[in-house]
């Protein structure tokens, strides 16, 4: 665990195993290439600012991250998860251009975005808390969709913002699980087209492969 501000760069390329908790501040390209490793940021227990509306972490969070693990108490800088291909992060808000060009893994952001978000993001899914309904006007829709939760997202989303707080302490994460039955309505799902589609596809096939080894077993036990 560390105390204060960390400078460029901190966790690039973190492997399994690696956990490290700044408890202050961190700059840009947090958790760059983060190849399985685990980052938390969180301010000082002192501080007097809401963390959910200040600025925590830089620019570039995540960037080509592959695996591994963010939770960010805090408003991230632009281009957050960009992309990235495999990491999970959690953060309480973002700049311009989040999850640019992400390929995979998982984002959720708990406030607002900034502009272009989603701009050539090929894969990969975001989940956004829109509190204040004005998401939409935010995303670069050239590649991807806007979908309600479903079951299995809803799942996913409460466990993630469960860690989110055993990790951060966030008063923001404790209060949308306090309302949950009323928050889990205002969360957006970010879903690329392209996919959504290959998912699509690879459900038929394993459907299709099941269905030919029930045949074949009722073949041989015929």
């Amino acid at each position: 665990m560390f105390t204060g501000t960390a400078g460029q760069s901190l966790m690039a390329f973190g492997v399994p195993g690696v956990e490290v908790t700044v408890v202050g501040d961190v700059n840009d390209y947090c958790g760059k290439g983060l190849s399985g490793g685990r980052v938390i940021v969180r301010p000082v227990p002192e501080s007097l600012f809401k963390a959910e509306d200040n600025v925590i972490a830089g620019n570039v969070v995540a960037y080509g991250a592959t695996s591994g693990e963010i939770f960010i108490r805090g408003i991230c800088g632009e281009r957050f998860c960009v992309r990235n291909s495999g990491a999970e992060a959690v953060v309480e808000g973002v700049g311009d251009h989040g999850c640019e060009y992400m390929t995979g893994g998982r984002a959720l952001i708990l406030g607002e975005t900034g502009r272009n978000f989603a701009a050539g993001m090929s894969g990969g899914i975001a989940y956004v808390w829109d509190a204040a309904g004005t998401f939409r006007s935010r995303v670069n829709m050239e590649m991807v969709e806007l979908e309600p939760l479903d079951d299995g997202d809803v799942a996913y989303v409460r466990g993630r913002i469960e860690k989110h707080v055993a990790h951060t302490g966030s008063s923001r994460g404790r209060a949308i699980l306090d309302g949950w039955t009323t928050e889990q309505s205002r969360f957006v799902k970010v879903m690329p087209t392209d996919y959504k589609r290959a998912l699509a596809e690879l459900r038929r096939l394993a459907e299709q492969e099941r269905h030919e080894a029930r045949q074949q077993e009722e073949k041989v036990h015929g």
